[in-house]
């Protein structure tokens, strides 16, 4: 616990918690000296928080008797979705938040009222959240640095391992980091390259933030941008088929599948980068629609390999 704020804060929480504290005590747990306690006494006072203390050697410090912090004004619905969304982090690849979440929901059961605590406990007890076999999970210290650098304006270099397991040392001026498909994505201008790069995070090491700054433009969408980007971003397989099913459809059913589709013969080219073709392949045969396979190969062999189990598994 290095900084000074979360120690005042820390002090605040220990003086809640007990009736009456020495400046002794709180110096050796908060690992500093007397007149360093006596400093964030003074901070709390400054914050309106009516601190009394005692006279003697390291003095001893109380609230003011009747004093308590109001608790968290949320509703049942607001603190249901609090307690979702920290259970949920796995959800996003981010599972080394763990302690975190579980120190911020051991606050939230502090200070919520007891009708409150209900909602807390129902998402504990009750509700079961699990990655799915798709989310890749994410240095959290990374993405932390890249988040920190986008809202300063500084540039982040990191070394990058691409699919074909090339690495490269690339400085990039941050514009967004966003979550899809199972995965965190760094969105810049990389000045290795001199042009518009999406990197993947899980794929990033070694990322630090640089002392040089940048203007991030103001109208830069990352939504439109990984639209307009995402089919192509490095994957696996690059996966070109045809579909019997008009463009105008095709736009309903496969937007959300970061697919590129242009109208084709009375039908829709779908182009798209993948790094497993299952869940794809299992997609386009569930449209019920004429498929004309143009690479790779190996979508070929999953859609006879899926064939084979439909066989199975309808028996004689």
């Amino acid at each position: 616990m290095y900084d000074p704020i979360m120690r005042v804060l820390t002090v605040l929480e220990v003086l809640q918690a007990r009736d009456f504290v020495s400046g002794a005590e709180l110096a050796e747990r908060l690992e500093v000296d007397l007149r360093t306690v006596q400093r964030y006494i003074v901070r709390l006072k400054d914050l309106s928080i009516p601190v009394e203390s005692s006279r003697g050697v390291g003095g001893a410090y109380r609230l003011k008797p009747g004093f308590r912090l109001p608790p968290l004004l949320l509703t049942n619905e607001e603190a249901f979705a609090l307690s979702l969304g920290l259970h949920s982090l796995r959800q996003v690849g981010l599972s080394a938040f763990a302690p975190a979440t579980e120190g911020a929901l051991a606050k939230l059961r502090r200070v919520l009222p007891e009708a409150l605590r209900e909602s807390i406990r129902t998402v504990d007890d009750v509700v079961a959240i699990e990655p799915g076999p798709w989310v890749v999970t994410t240095s959290v210290e990374d993405l932390i640095r890249a988040a920190s650098a986008i809202r300063t304006g500084r540039r982040v270099r990191f070394d990058y391992e691409s699919h074909q397991g090339a690495r490269t040392r690339r400085q990039i001026e941050p514009y967004a980091v966003m979550h899809t498909d199972g995965r965190w994505y760094l969105i810049g201008y990389c000045l290795t390259r001199k042009a518009m790069r999406t990197f993947r995070l899980d794929r990033t090491s070694n990322l630090t933030v640089g002392a040089g700054t940048f203007k991030r433009p103001a109208d830069f969408d990352a939504r439109r941008y990984m639209r307009s980007s995402m089919p192509f971003v490095q994957a696996e397989y690059q996966i070109d088929v045809w579909i019997e099913m008009p463009i105008a459809e095709a736009q309903q059913n496969f937007a959300p599948w970061r697919v590129a589709i242009e109208e084709e013969n009375g039908g829709t080219r779908l182009r798209c980068g993948r790094d497993r073709l299952e869940m794809f392949a299992a997609m386009l045969l569930s449209m019920g629609r004429r498929i004309v396979v143009h690479s790779p190969d190996e979508l070929r062999e999953t859609f006879r390999e899926l064939a084979r189990q439909a066989v199975s598994a309808a028996g004689d």
